[in-house]
């Protein structure tokens, strides 16, 4: 490295360490949670009939200003011309624009930024022809009669949290050896779980499947505990390892693509994520937590899970309505789309190596791309933990070759019915058949 180069390192580090500083304690998620009597209260007044929407007052975090003139610094500091300095520039700007939102809980602003950071489920894919909204909507229709199709088993939650948690602690910490994750069972959660570099967290009153079992350990374990553990290891970068809320669309969908690849996600689930997107749409339209509870209820969620799924939606907005909401659970079944493609992609432009950077931290799909000069300077590494699934790129690729041709099939013109007309046609065709040879 040149003393040039040095010099830009060195001054890039120094930024760094000032975001990682302020960062450290900034959590978007525990500043908007309900109280979980909100979600009692609501459901008592829906059960007796008399439905109302819940009033949930949440005061924003004192530091704010503090992480909005930092990250400010931080930005005007940063040479964007260095691969890391890219990447620490967009960091900054993430939580600066996290700041405002949260500074802006409850009004159209709250919203505004959330978008920016977790984008709308109505806007169209560049040079394509669908939105997240439509290919959500095409997996619920799709969905619809196998879920009222007898053929479809349903899902027995079998397990307490607290079975649950015995299971999953197991699986971890014959992985984890060197990085102990806590499974801890708390009573307030918007989810059923969560997951952090040092533990895993289960809603205390949630009932568990046995699917839930593998879904939250490659979900939660596998890809948001292990991707914060791999950048917390990065030799040089420690902003690798912080949740940057820039990076939430890729994490989700890492984590969502895992089990779906692993067999963990079943048709339940893989709807839940897709309501989940539709619900943000009629939120940004409009609607107000009795309508979209009222919408998860309809589509088969029992009352506890379609409150909590409202609930999840209006976090730091307005349960009133008026298009005041929080736009991350949009972000499911774009960032699975995400995901996959830029994997094929990188499959069929022959850059595999770009895939296993998708799990050395905490990134995006840009930052795999920029970064990854780094890795021949021995700037960056690869991850330390990562899912059997994605460890051996040899059987990865096939998958990925084999879905980039499926890909291409227009089912619009296919029906069950070819597969008769098929095999009819060769043998009318047939010599044999000419010849009475049957």
């Amino acid at each position: 490295m040149s003393p040039a180069d040095r010099k830009l390192y060195d001054r890039l580090i120094e930024i760094e360490k000032d975001i990682v500083t302020v960062a450290d304690d900034f959590r978007i998620l525990g500043a908007i949670q309900w109280p979980r009597s909100a979600i009692d209260q609501f459901l008592d007044s829906w059960r007796a009939g008399n439905p109302r929407i819940p009033r949930v007052e949440l005061t924003p975090p004192s530091n704010l200003n503090d992480v909005i003139a930092s990250m400010a610094s931080c930005m005007q500091r940063t040479p964007r011309e260095h691969p890391l300095g890219e990447v620490i520039w967009k960091t900054a700007w993430s939580y600066s624009t996290a700041a405002y939102m949260l500074k802006s809980m409850g009004t159209p602003d709250f919203t505004d930024r959330s978008v920016e950071l977790y984008g709308r489920p109505d806007t169209r894919w560049v040079d394509q022809k669908f939105t997240d909204l439509s290919a959500a909507e095409f997996m619920l229709r799709t969905s619809n009669d196998l879920m009222d199709s007898s053929v479809m088993p349903g899902v027995d939650r079998i397990y307490s949290a607290e079975e649950l948690g015995a299971q999953l602690r197991q699986r971890i910490d014959t992985i984890f050896v060197d990085d102990p994750i806590e499974v801890e069972i708390t009573p307030d959660l918007a989810s059923k779980a969560s997951a952090s570099s040092k533990r895993v967290r289960l809603r205390e009153d949630a009932r568990f499947s046995a699917l839930d079992l593998d879904q939250l350990f490659e979900h939660e374990v596998m890809i948001h505990s292990a991707t914060m553990l791999n950048g917390l290891h990065q030799p040089h970068f420690n902003v690798l390892g912080m949740g940057a809320p820039r990076t939430t669309r890729t994490q989700e969908g890492l984590a969502t693509l895992a089990e779906l690849v692993t067999d963990a996600m079943d048709l339940t689930r893989l709807r839940r994520i897709a309501l989940r997107v539709r619900a943000v749409s009629l939120a940004l339209a409009g609607a107000d937590f009795i309508d979209v509870f009222r919408m998860f209820l309809d589509e088969g969620q029992s009352e506890e899970e379609s409150a909590q799924s409202a609930a999840r939606i209006f976090r730091g907005g307005d349960p009133e309505g008026g298009g005041i909401c929080f736009t991350k659970d949009g972000v499911y079944i774009g960032g699975l789309l995400e995901v996959h493609t830029f994997m094929r992609t990188a499959v069929r432009d022959g850059r595999p190596e770009l895939i296993p950077l998708l799990f050395s931290g905490r990134v995006t799909l840009a930052d795999a791309i920029v970064l990854a000069p780094l890795v021949d300077e021995g700037l960056l590494v690869g991850p330390r933990y990562i899912p059997t699934w994605a460890s051996d790129l040899r059987r990865l690729t096939a998958k990925l070759t084999f879905y980039a041709f499926v890909g291409r099939i227009d089912l619009g013109k296919v029906e069950l019915d070819h597969a008769v007309h098929k095999e009819d046609r060769s043998i009318d065709e047939s010599p044999a058949e000419a010849d009475g040879e049957r």
